[in-house]
């Protein structure tokens, strides 16, 4: 077909065509007897997908890479999409708490006859903080390598230190605390392989669940096919405002650093209806002061390898996550399980 033919197909302009042309994303037959060049089937689906990705915002080099990687068969136009919708969901976020700082500038200046620069100055420097905190995170973890044997790593017994001790217990806990009712629908933070979701799913619960790890989504997928699942961050969950009923999370939240906890229970309290629950299950000490003395304990004790362990990750401070959790409007209550493992259930006034 010729490019008239094309435009007409795909409702674009000659123009737009040659230009994809151009950036060789497209690579129509020379021109024949007529002078005209020629355009395939193969051709119309190329443009179509370009045409799909660049209306969600992919970058034209982002287009070629996934086109040439789909072509010699180690690319997925699938996961290029969900990570696209992640990547849009975080944009939007970010762009919401620019806006709410925003509003809080005009207020500020509204309401005072001289305004001190400082106070804004002030609104400014936390909505940058907050920005790097999201920026800071890095998976030390390496999740899509460990995908595979992550079931096995955190059920298997051992001895000494370990901080997934009854972990079938847990899950177990987190399910009873979270109380889910015929008809709700819950959302799983921090999904991994979905052995919470999927608890859930045989209590007759719908559930939906994200991770940032692809390869733990694919063994939830094998697992728990009727659980949704979608790729995302815990500073942008990938769904809209208000959709949930209860959402819950277990053995996720202490991958994030303290200054980055708050930022996934904002986004907790954006997702859930009102009157939502939320019950997370972590590592935790109730203070900074009973950790201290915890550590100091393993140490003169000779523990190194505990030691080690707890310092590579971010146990949480239990009276500060509360106090969070008392700020987004959750009225909460929070109990210990096992020796590193305690349970909050919250509520939304």
């Amino acid at each position: 077909m010729q490019i008239k033919d094309m435009a007409q197909r795909l409702q674009i302009t000659p123009r737009a065509i040659r230009y994809y042309e151009e950036k060789g994303l497209i690579h129509p037959q020379k021109a024949d007897e007529s002078g005209y060049r020629q355009f395939s089937e193969e051709d119309l689906w190329r443009l179509q997908t370009i045409i799909t990705l660049r209306e969600v915002g992919m970058p034209i080099e982002d287009i070629r890479e996934l086109l040439g990687q789909m072509e010699e068969g180690q690319g997925s136009l699938l996961n290029y999409l969900e990570l696209q919708r992640s990547f849009i969901y975080d944009r939007w976020v970010e762009l919401s708490k620019v806006i709410e700082t925003t509003e809080a500038m005009i207020e500020r200046v509204k309401s005072h006859t001289v305004i001190d620069p400082a106070s804004l100055f002030e609104l400014a420097e936390a909505s940058k903080r907050l920005r790097q905190a999201r920026a800071d995170w890095v998976d030390r973890w390496n999740f899509n390598q460990i995908a595979e044997v992550y079931d096995e790593l955190v059920t298997r017994k051992q001895d000494g230190f370990n901080k997934h001790e009854n972990y079938e217990e847990v899950l177990d806990a987190v399910l009873q605390a979270a109380a889910p009712m015929p008809g709700e629908w819950g959302l799983d933070v921090g999904t991994g392989t979905g052995n919470l979701a999927g608890r859930f799913v045989r209590a007759g619960v719908k559930m939906s669940g994200f991770d940032q790890s692809l390869e733990m989504l694919r063994q939830c997928r094998r697992k728990h096919p009727e659980v949704e699942t979608k790729i995302g961050t815990f500073f942008a969950f990938p769904f809209l405002e208000n959709r949930f009923d209860f959402a819950v999370s277990s053995y996720a939240l202490h991958h994030l650093t303290d200054e980055q906890k708050p930022l996934a229970l904002a986004e907790c309290r954006r997702v859930l209806k009102p009157g939502g629950r939320l019950v997370i299950a972590d590592l935790m000490f109730i203070n900074e002061a009973e950790r201290l003395a915890h550590l100091q304990q393993l140490e003169a004790a000779g523990d190194e390898q505990a030691v080690e362990q707890m310092r590579k990750e971010c146990y949480a401070n239990r009276t500060r996550m509360q106090e969070e959790l008392t700020k987004l409007g959750f009225e909460n209550q929070a109990q210990q399980i096992t020796q590193y493992v305690h349970l909050i259930s919250a509520k939304l006034l």
